[in-house]
């Protein structure tokens, strides 16, 4: 047995090495993010076990690798694997739906947090400050107490949800905008009323976007979404970058048709230099590291590897997308 991994974010894969070398399987790890297709295909030919982070899996690519029975993914979305293909060709698709969603939900309210207080533009303010040896506060207020303001939640998940829990003893409303939730569900969120997405967009002080890529949700915050906020409305993505308008985003910041935006993730990463945010004194900018944490790394490695010796035992992985491949 074989397992390949396509692209990794850790410094090194030494440990999952030595633990499937104890069981006797082979193992290799390659960089392949972006390289052309061949030759992901001459790294993973003979793999019976591909985790993937980040490369490309289309069916062209999954048809190549006849040998492959389970794909694993590093993460939560996986909108760089066609699932559908997988499951014409028998291939099982895992995924780790758990993986770092602690660690999301508190980068999407540190972002919220520093979007209110303008913490950034405070730094700035006091270097400014220091430097003219007088207090000079222009164009850091108005801020706005956070207390009693409304935070919308659109798509009230796995980490959706967990924005709610953390963030429900700070005197914040909260509006839920997720239609694939059933009424039991619903009901275990308390203080969040349910709306639909333009009631949430109008109403809402903060948005902050927690969905799945998918065809439905693709530009689900574009220019129409926008024009529905209040001016002093502040949007928060750290979900996957084509989930907003990055155009429409850029021209009501520039155009202070909304307070502000903090956004993690983006549809092209890194982003080009001539990315329309950068330079905006009103949107905050991080390097997709919502996932980061020490205990998240850990967790998925210890996950993806026991998917992989549930393999090589016959049993299945955890959490199967596409679990009608096993009845064939």
């Amino acid at each position: 047995m074989k397992v390949v991994v396509t692209d990794y974010i850790e410094n090194n894969l030494d440990w999952e090495a030595g633990k499937l070398k104890e069981r006797g399987i082979e193992f290799a790890a390659h960089q392949l993010k972006f390289r052309p297709e061949d030759e992901v295909v001459a790294a993973c030919q003979d793999a019976d076990v591909i985790v993937v982070n980040m490369v490309k899996f289309t069916e062209t690519l999954i048809r190549r690798l006849p040998r492959c029975k389970l794909l694993i993914r590093h993460g939560i979305g996986y909108d760089n694997v066609d699932v559908a293909a997988c499951t014409r060709h028998g291939v099982v698709f895992a995924y780790q739906p758990d993986y770092c969603k602690e660690d999301v939900a508190e980068h999407a309210i540190a972002l919220l947090f520093a979007c209110a207080r303008k913490v950034v533009r405070s730094r700035r303010t006091l270097e400014e400050s220091s430097a003219n040896a007088k207090w000079d506060f222009g164009g850091l207020f108005p801020i706005y107490r956070l207390d009693g303001k409304t935070v919308g939640i659109v798509g009230v998940g796995r980490i959706g949800s967990r924005v709610w829990r953390k963030l429900r003893t700070f005197g914040f409303k909260f509006l839920g905008c997720d239609p694939y939730l059933d009424e039991a569900t619903r009901a275990q969120y308390d203080s969040i009323q349910w709306v639909d997405k333009e009631t949430l967009f109008r109403n809402a002080d903060f948005v902050t976007v927690h969905t799945p890529l998918n065809d439905e949700t693709r530009n689900l915050v574009d220019a129409k979404a926008l024009s529905w906020m209040k001016p002093t409305a502040y949007l928060i993505n750290t979900s996957r970058g084509p989930m907003v308008d990055i155009d429409a985003l850029a021209a009501a910041l520039k155009e202070h048709r909304i307070a502000g935006a903090a956004i993690d993730v983006f549809q092209v990463e890194p982003p080009p230099t001539d990315l329309p945010l950068f330079g905006l004194d009103n949107c905050i900018l991080t390097p997709h590291i919502g996932w980061a944490s020490e205990e998240a790394g850990w967790e998925i490695r210890e996950s993806i590897l026991n998917d992989i010796l549930a393999f090589a035992e016959g049993r299945p992985a955890r959490c199967i997308v596409n679990k009608d491949v096993l009845k064939s």
